[in-house]
């Protein structure tokens, strides 16, 4: 009887632990479901961006966050899979990015990363500019946070593509004077390229990031600009062919970002993010440089000093004239004016209001 008796009041205890215990799920907060991020590469799941957006979700795991990762080889297909929802964040070129929000997108705006000294390009210098700039939007402020947030968009990472330099058919196209009447690749949904085109009086193709390639090697077009991270897998030298050759004068930084609508996330997870990715600028240049050795040397073409001169103020120009039109964010070419004259005070629109209203 009283084995009985004890094995009734254990068995009742166990089902009342088993209620409550039921009814605390309930109430209990569910598991948080994994963020998608669609990742544009132009190599896809296999390219080097894809395995550092990789090796960001295993950090943010770190910070409780789970992020399943989807790659594309096909930028505007990712850009639509964010666009729909379908995509809770999206990893592509900042031509795309820059719809979501201008200030940062304003990094690729032309010329506006570039430092020439005594008329020669300085390339480590004018990626300093580029890390300079990265950091500034990367430091835990409320400033900066509002600056990188717009509306239910937020830049959660930044981090170098490379210079874009022009890939032309012809050597003898190496100057601005050459180009006018000859088609050059711009795309369709940037128009501050096909500005700049139509302004050297030369014809722009469209084009977009996934079939630009395609344009110059199979000779639709006269000149492309690309980072020489494209190169090899996008098989360039057929569009450069004997004649051709790559112009040693940056057009451009091409930047990557990472965009999130930030009210899938935890709160300060864009931060976070954006503290990762600075801290891989060092990485991605290493691969960059190992990029720019795949260029034979003696595909380079060297300008003289006097024209890197003139291109630079020529790209200037018209950065502020599409600035005034709409096409460049004013408040992103004012702080990237200011990182430019902090690495190089000694140039001559360090004096001036220019890029400052």
């Amino acid at each position: 009887m009283i084995r009985t008796r004890r094995f009734a009041a254990a068995t009742i205890a166990t089902t009342a632990a088993a209620a409550v215990a039921g009814a605390l799920a309930l109430f209990a907060p569910a598991a948080q479901a994994a963020q998608k991020v669609c990742v544009y590469d132009f190599i896809g799941a296999s390219g080097d961006l894809y395995n550092m957006v990789r090796d960001h979700a295993l950090a943010m795991q770190r910070e409780g966050v789970t992020l399943e990762l989807k790659g594309y080889n096909d930028e505007a297909a990712a850009l639509e899979a964010y666009r729909s929802g379908q995509c809770d964040g999206f990893v592509g070129t900042a031509f795309r990015t820059r719809q979501f929000n201008a200030v940062a997108g304003s990094i690729d705006s032309l010329g506006a990363t570039t430092i020439v000294r005594n008329g020669n390009v300085d390339m480590p210098a004018s990626y300093e500019v580029m890390r300079k700039l990265i950091q500034t939007y990367a430091a835990p402020s409320p400033q900066v946070a509002k600056l990188m947030t717009s509306g239910e968009h937020e830049v959660a990472g930044i981090a170098p593509a490379g210079a874009a330099y022009p890939f032309v058919n012809d050597r003898k196209l190496s100057s601005v004077e050459a180009l006018a009447g000859k088609r050059i690749v711009a795309f369709d949904y940037d128009r501050a390229q096909a500005a700049m085109i139509q302004r050297i009086k030369a014809v722009p193709v469209s084009a977009t990031i996934s079939n630009f390639h395609l344009k110059f090697n199979g000779g639709l077009a006269d000149m492309m600009a690309a980072p020489t991270i494209a190169y090899q897998p996008l098989e360039l030298h057929k569009g450069l062919g004997s004649k051709g050759g790559v112009v040693r004068f940056p057009l451009l930084l091409v930047s990557y970002q990472m965009i999130i609508r930030h009210d899938r996330f935890p709160e300060g997870f864009g931060a976070k993010s954006r503290t990762f990715w600075a801290a891989q600028f060092d990485r991605m240049l290493q691969l960059i440089r190992r990029a720019d050795t795949t260029i034979p040397p003696s595909q380079w073409v060297d300008l003289d000093p006097d024209d890197a001169v003139k291109y630079t103020l020529l790209l200037r120009e018209s950065r502020i004239q599409l600035a005034q039109q709409g096409l460049y964010d004013k408040r992103g070419l004012k702080v990237l004016k200011r990182v430019r004259c902090h690495i190089n005070p000694a140039d001559a629109e360090c004096g001036t209001k220019l890029e400052e209203d």
